[in-house]
């Protein structure tokens, strides 16, 4: 049994789970809070960040280990382009989100909105709200570039950063926060990329106590 450690507003841990998904794997989902993270998680993974991935009694953790490894592993559906810069310019745009985007929007409104208000059961600070929606606006106008300038985020053919950038993206439309009209080229793309199979469950995600966007799992949005 492959079983996948994770919490639905860990970008990281959807970007993980559209990876398996692209690569027709099977495998168990284990529910852990990242705010609070348990012993159990810690005795395995001692950064106590998600995703974990666990099977056959090994153990992988961190993002870009697992990606790497799943990539590795299952080579006859492959998410990294051969030639060797096409491949560094998908890993430059996985590097932007997972680190830039996730800095500069997510902890601004993911922990303001969600993560405050379960871990700490505070209302969320309007003036950082404010500044990450309009950090927001700036990735959402590359994005937006990016989409107009190729078939996918990083060349022709479905990549990994699609997959990053689309599950990064995917928390922020749950909680409605993203224009979609103000960006046609990102929202063709995006409508694309989640009308796939392997989004099929993350359009299913609920977090308790906050009903997603009206949009969110709309494929025609």
């Amino acid at each position: 049994m492959v079983l996948l450690i994770h919490h639905g507003i860990s970008p990281q841990s959807r970007k993980i789970r559209l990876i398996m998904a692209e690569k027709k794997m099977l495998f168990v989902l284990k529910e852990e809070e990242p705010w609070n993270v348990s012993q159990e998680i810690l005795n395995i993974n001692p950064s106590g960040e998600l995703p974990v991935l666990v099977f056959d009694g090994n153990v992988i953790s961190g993002n870009y280990a697992i990606t790497e490894y799943l990539e590795e592993s299952s080579p006859q559906y492959k998410l990294l382009p051969e030639d060797v810069k096409e491949k560094a310019e998908v890993r430059r745009i996985m590097e932007w989100f997972d680190t830039k985007f996730y800095n500069e929007v997510y902890k601004y409104i993911v922990t303001e909105k969600i993560i405050k208000r379960f871990q700490l059961k505070q209302a969320p600070n309007s003036k950082i709200l404010k500044a990450g929606l309009n950090n927001l606006k700036f990735h959402m106008e590359y994005i937006d570039y990016l989409a107009d300038r190729n078939n996918y985020i990083a060349g022709k053919e479905l990549s990994l950063a699609d997959l990053t950038v689309a599950a990064h993206l995917s928390i922020i439309d749950y909680l409605g926060d993203i224009s979609w009209n103000e960006y046609k080229n990102a929202k063709v793309w995006y409508a694309k990329i989640k009308s796939r199979p392997s989004f099929k469950d993350i359009l299913k995600d609920n977090i308790r106590g906050i009903r997603p966007s009206k949009s969110y799992a709309d494929l025609d949005f």
